[in-house]
Formats: C-alpha cells, sequence, structure tokens
C-alpha cells in the first residue's frame, strides 16, 4: 500500500501537479514540507532559470522535489516551419486589449530539451517528471546514476505500458477530467479522453509500477476513489492552483472558485495542444478566427499577450486551465487543501 511513499520519500502520496508557466517555490514548497511531492514544471525555462528554479526549492523545503519537463511528440514546428504574420494579425485584438505590440518572430520558439535535461541533471532534483512523451534510454540513465527518479504521463493504458516498459519508476494515469493540457503521445488526444474512473484501473491490471490517479481529485473522496480503484497515490492540480500560494492570478483563482461541472472546455486555442481550462475572452475570440498556429508556435504568440494580461491581472486575457473538478476547489491554503487530501488516503 505504501509503495510510492517508499519509492519518492514521502509521509504522504500526494502529488503536486506540475504547472508550466503557473508553478510558483511557495506552493510546490508547501507540499513537499506537508510530506506530499511538491512539482514544479519547467516548460520554457533557460538552463539558468532551471537552475534558480531547483536552488530556490532546495532553500524553501527539506522535502522531495520534482521537476517536469514536456518531452518532443514529434509534431513540434521551428520559426522556419510555420508563418506566424496570419495568426498574429489574427490574434491582433488581444494583443491591443493587453497594451502590446505583435512581436517579431523568435530564433526558437522554446529551448532546447537537451540543454535543459543538462541543467536538471546538474541541480539534481529527487523526481524528474516528463510529460507527451517516453524518457530515452540515455535520459533514464542519466537519472539512475544521480539517484533521481522518473515518472511517466499516460493518458491510455498503451501508453502506461510503453512508459513502464521504457524504465520508468511510475506513472501517472491522467483522466480527461484533468485540467491543463491532455499529454497524450501514442494517439490523437482527441481519441484519448478516457475517463479517470475508467483509466486507472486498467491501468493499475496493465503495470507493474506504482500508479498515480490524476484527473477530477481535490477532495478526500476522490482521493479514497482512487485507491479503491488500485492506484498507489494522487495527482492533484486544480484544487491547489486555486490556493493562494499558487502563481495564478487572482481573477484565475476567483474563476476557478466560481466555476461548475460544466464549465470547463477542451481547447487548442491558447497553445496549439488540446487543454482543458475555462473559456474566456482569449480563448473565445481565438477559436472563432480559426487560425489557430500548430504548436509551439501558438502558445508562443499567446504567451506574449499573456505575460502582460498576468502583470496587468486581466484573467480574459490568460489560460484559465482548471479540471472538472474545480467545483470542489473550495480551500484557498495550500496546507488546508494538504490536510483535506491526506484525510481520504486509507490507513
Amino acid at each position: 500500500m505504501r509503495r510510492l511513499e517508499r519509492l519518492l520519500g514521502l509521509d504522504t502520496p500526494i502529488v503536486l501537479g506540475p504547472f508550466g508557466g503557473l508553478s510558483s517555490v511557495a506552493l510546490t514548497a508547501a507540499v513537499s514540507d506537508g510530506g506530499g511531492l511538491g512539482s514544479f514544471g519547467l516548460y520554457g525555462y533557460s538552463p539558468e532559470r532551471i537552475h534558480e528554479a531547483v536552488g530556490a526549492l532546495r532553500a524553501a523545503t527539506r522535502g522531495p522535489i520534482a521537476v517536469n519537463l514536456w518531452w518532443p511528440r514529434g509534431d513540434e514546428v521551428t520559426p522556419a516551419d510555420v508563418d506566424v504574420a496570419p495568426f498574429l494579425r489574427a490574434a491582433e485584438p488581444l494583443y491591443s486589449a493587453a497594451g502590446v505590440d505583435l512581436p517579431e518572430t523568435p530564433a526558437s520558439f522554446m529551448p532546447a530539451l537537451t540543454d535543459q535535461l543538462d541543467a536538471v541533471f546538474a541541480a539534481r532534483p529527487d523526481v524528474l517528471s516528463v510529460v507527451f512523451g517516453i524518457p530515452d534510454a540515455d535520459t533514464l540513465a542519466r537519472a539512475g546514476e544521480r539517484g533521481i527518479r522518473v515518472i511517466g504521463a499516460a493518458t491510455s493504458v498503451a501508453e502506461a505500458v510503453a512508459l513502464e516498459t521504457a524504465g520508468v519508476d511510475a506513472v501517472v494515469a491522467t483522466g480527461a477530467e484533468a485540467g491543463g493540457h491532455r499529454v497524450s503521445f501514442l494517439r490523437d488526444p482527441g481519441q484519448s479522453l478516457v475517463g479517470t474512473f475508467g483509466l486507472v484501473p486498467q491501468v493499475v491490471d496493465a503495470v507493474k509500477i506504482p500508479v498515480i490517479a490524476a484527473g477530477g481529485i481535490a477532495d478526500r473522496r476522490g482521493v479514497a476513489a482512487a485507491f479503491a480503484l488500485g492506484a498507489s497515490g494522487v495527482q492533484v492540480g486544480t484544487a491547489f492552483l486555486r490556493t493562494r500560494q499558487s502563481a495564478a492570478t487572482a481573477g484565475h483563482r476567483e474563476a476557478i472558485a466560481a466555476a461548475a461541472d460544466t464549465d470547463t472546455v477542451l481547447t487548442t486555442a491558447m497553445s496549439g495542444r488540446l487543454a482543458r481550462g475555462i473559456p474566456n475572452r482569449a480563448m473565445r475570440e481565438l477559436e472563432a478566427t480559426g487560425m489557430i498556429a500548430p504548436f509551439p508556435a501558438q502558445n508562443w504568440l499567446t504567451g506574449v499577450f499573456r505575460a502582460a494580461a498576468t502583470a496587468a491581472g486581466d484573467a480574459d486575457l490568460v489560460s484559465l486551465w482548471a479540471g472538472q473538478a474545480a467545483g470542489l476547489a473550495r480551500l484557498d491554503d495550500a496546507g488546508e487543501v494538504l490536510a483535506e487530501l491526506r484525510a481520504g488516503v486509507p490507513a
């Protein structure tokens, strides 16, 4: 029953969902200090920022920490592959609303994964979690040499089996209820929308490594259900994102607090990849244009006005990621959320 705790050095089998762009040192440390696994998303981070982030986390908590990277799925575009001009023109009203000019196309849309991995291995977090793919043998070997556990994410049984075969230490079975990006890599995400209740027990039956349930879990009842399905732990995002320790804007937290069960949708508008969030002006207007660039070009071009909107506290121009259990996210303190979740862990 305590496989995940032994594997990762935890007091409680609760994992903070890694928020790409919305992670905070305060929230990650709060979960690690509380005996769980605090996670920090490194999407878009340069090697220098990775060193700074892990250093700040080490200074903030003595508990184990995880960092998260996006693995290449193979369909990513570079600036040489796509003319972003028409997509920028389609989004121009949103740039104007945010008070920023249309940007120049960068030399690259995101840092090289090889450079990010070098920085992660130099910084030596306790856990490396990966989404959108399977870590290669060299990455797994380098992690093992440094005592770093590796966790993969799956949206189907086939993905979980592929991750176990590759040699990861644990797998997150991510149901369609989960907020943020659908991290599918073997099939189109729209064809991999298996719910948590259907996915978790099938993954548990198919693999021998610990399974962490994710999607639709926000209180003790969801935790108890996950363990009843055979999970060794749970990963929770939206309930923690709603807390004051997260990096979400006040408007984002208020949107989560006000959300009902039907108030999240799946969209590619904000990043070019399928993700679940609460609709706002940016999402609606981008979808209405029909002009959505492939990933990561779309993520870059919306990121420019999203950054300005975040600084201004404008919730209508940011990504309001949230899962279908947003209506259960009623607490605004990370410690209280952790205590509520811990109450659902079997004795």
